[in-house]
């Protein structure tokens, strides 16, 4: 008789014990470390959460939900972001999805920050466009992410009016802040009245953890 193999987990890949729950762990899920973000000191977000630092069985989720398009991870993801951003969730009008290029939206198939906003229980608008295609972040020192990001991003010719609003602005990590504040720089520019920014974690930027407060 053919033996039945058990899904594997996505973090750890050990079996799932009950893969009809979802495609990862309870100890994985457990693992992850709830540790509060450093401050934000970027001049366009006024404040920031996260679920957790970008390592671990953590690291691992958002690697099988980003690159192994396991997009069922995002409810899950989403309820950890939601209880790590209450605060900033609790009274904001919207929240915003960091966009994609097209090309790369294509290629990967989802918008992992769009799938995320969808999960937070606010309104989602559809407010920035990505103008360009930028090579990744991951790797590139501080300076580099921001020149790299910079003009990257454009009010969406068909986004509603988003004056005096209070917006969160969703992605799924953040390591300097550069990308998030490029696209919060738009939103002010067009009248947000505030922009606060949510991510599943935050991970060190390049050069390790004695920059943490460096974020921004």
């Amino acid at each position: 008789m053919a033996a039945t193999l058990a899904p594997s987990c996505a973090a750890c890949g050990h079996p799932l014990d009950a893969p009809s729950q979802g495609c990862v762990c309870p100890i994985c899920w457990g693992a992850i470390g709830r540790q509060p973000p450093p401050p934000w000191t970027g001049a366009e977000i006024a404040t920031g959460a996260a679920g957790g630092h970008y390592e671990g069985a953590l690291r691992d989720i958002i690697h099988a939900y980003k690159y192994e398009g396991r997009r069922s991870l995002a409810p899950p993801l989403g309820r950890l972001m939601r209880e790590a951003g209450a605060a900033l969730l609790e009274d904001a009008d919207c929240v915003v999805p960091v966009p994609l290029h097209p090309w790369r939206r294509l290629r990967r198939g989802f918008n992992q920050a769009a799938d995320l906003a969808r999960a937070l229980d606010r309104p989602v608008v559809y407010a920035l466009w990505r103008a360009r295609s930028t090579p990744p972040q991951m790797g590139l020192p501080a300076r580099a992410r921001r020149t790299n990001v910079r003009g990257a991003f454009m009010l969406s010719p068909w986004a509603p009016s988003i004056e005096d609003l209070a917006i969160v602005l969703v992605d799924d990590v953040r390591t300097t802040g550069a990308t998030l504040n490029a696209c919060a720089k738009v939103l002010r520019n067009a009248g947000a009245r505030e922009v606060r920014a949510l991510t599943i974690a935050i991970a060190d930027p390049p050069g390790g953890s004695k920059n943490r407060l460096l974020q921004l």
